[in-house]
């Protein structure tokens, strides 16, 4: 069984191929009287739409999605809610060298290996173009929760980090980059820039945070908050790491410098756990970063195999993104608002 769906109250599945004539997802699960249309998920898809500047992918798509159902005179009707995006302009002859060999940091060889058969063109489902649909899917979750504000920026491209003394939200609009830091902006344009022209790409880390998420949320055993955090963002293309709160950062403090010390309120004197205790949202702040590799279809030839098992040597050709952390900062925003959505309904479910 090939698993496309993802949720458990409010659960969505997507379907289509990068190379096919459309991509789409059905949303499930959504409560009815919501005030929904096309404009609501258009200016999440534009955060991620190819072609918009130098520093991504060149092809061209305006992913105007269309609402096929679940919707009658503007409100959710509690049915499913279809969403479709048209594919415009599909290159397949850019992967023709793909048919023959397998690109070595892409999923070529292990979609074979699974299924004895690939679509090659763009990489199939293995396409971040698939995430459109979970963009498209996370503007609806959004609307579930309108108590919850979630920004999601880069905090670290090609191993250059921001100066947190310098963090400016109003900066992250005002780049191509998704950068809070006007300074950190204009270094990583250049490594952007120098990675393209080598044929070359970079990774990035990608932080969200959710604010006005109550307590409450989440589950002390099997469907801990960031655990299904977790799993969301590490279901995301190139996604190779995730940390909640300190993270990483944590095992190397002393307890009494880790524990989020608590007043009356109550109140929190730190947040290192992330705005997550036990499982459960303590009402803080909900912080999640997301490292991704760097793109693996370069220019820069490299050693791999074909099916037969014979040695040879590919350089992928096509538009691809130099960064693919530029634009996974929506799609990141996008699953945190289907996952604090879908705890949002299960806690109205058990606890009222």
């Amino acid at each position: 069984m090939s698993v496309n769906s993802f949720g458990r109250v409010l659960r969505f599945t997507t379907w289509g191929e990068s190379h096919g004539p459309a991509i789409g997802a059905v949303v499930d699960g959504c409560p009815p009287g919501i005030a929904l249309s096309e404009a609501d998920i258009r200016p999440w898809l534009d955060k991620r739409r190819p072609g918009a500047s130098r520093f991504t992918t060149q092809r061209r798509e305006s992913d105007q999605v269309r609402i096929l159902s679940g919707t009658f005179e503007g409100r959710t009707t509690g049915t499913p809610i279809g969403l479709l995006i048209e594919n415009e302009d599909q290159r397949s002859k850019d992967y023709s060298d793909v048919a023959k060999a397998y690109r070595p940091g892409h999923a070529d060889y292990t979609y074979d290996a699974k299924y004895g058969f690939r679509d090659w063109r763009g990489g199939g489902r293995s396409s971040a173009r698939e995430t459109a649909m979970r963009v498209a899917a996370g503007a609806v979750a959004r609307l579930i929760i309108p108590e919850v504000r979630i920004l999601a920026y880069l905090v670290e491209l090609g191993g250059d980090s921001i100066d947190r003394d310098n963090f400016d939200a109003a900066a992250i609009g005002q780049n191509a980059l998704n950068c809070p830091e006007a300074a950190a902006a204009q270094r990583w344009e250049q490594k952007v820039d120098e990675a393209r022209k080598a044929g070359s790409s970079l990774g990035a880390v990608v932080e969200c945070v959710a604010e006005g998420v109550p307590a409450g949320w989440g589950a002390p055993v099997y469907a801990k908050l960031d655990a299904e955090l977790a799993s969301a963002m590490m279901s995301i293309n190139a996604a190779k790491g995730v940390e909640i709160g300190d993270g990483f950062a944590a095992a190397r403090l002393r307890g009494e410098d880790n524990a989020d010390a608590m007043r009356a309120g109550p109140t929190f004197l730190s947040n290192h756990a992330g705005g997550i205790l036990g499982g459960i949202s303590s009402g803080q702040p909900v912080v999640v970063r997301t490292a991704f590799k760097p793109t693996s279809s370069i220019l820069t030839p490299m050693p791999t195999i074909d099916r037969e098992g014979n040695e040879t040597e590919i350089s992928t050709k096509g538009r691809h993104d130099p960064c693919v952390g530029i634009r996974a900062v929506p799609v990141v925003e996008a699953m945190m608002a289907l996952v604090l959505a879908d705890q949002k309904l299960l806690h109205r479910a058990q606890c009222g």
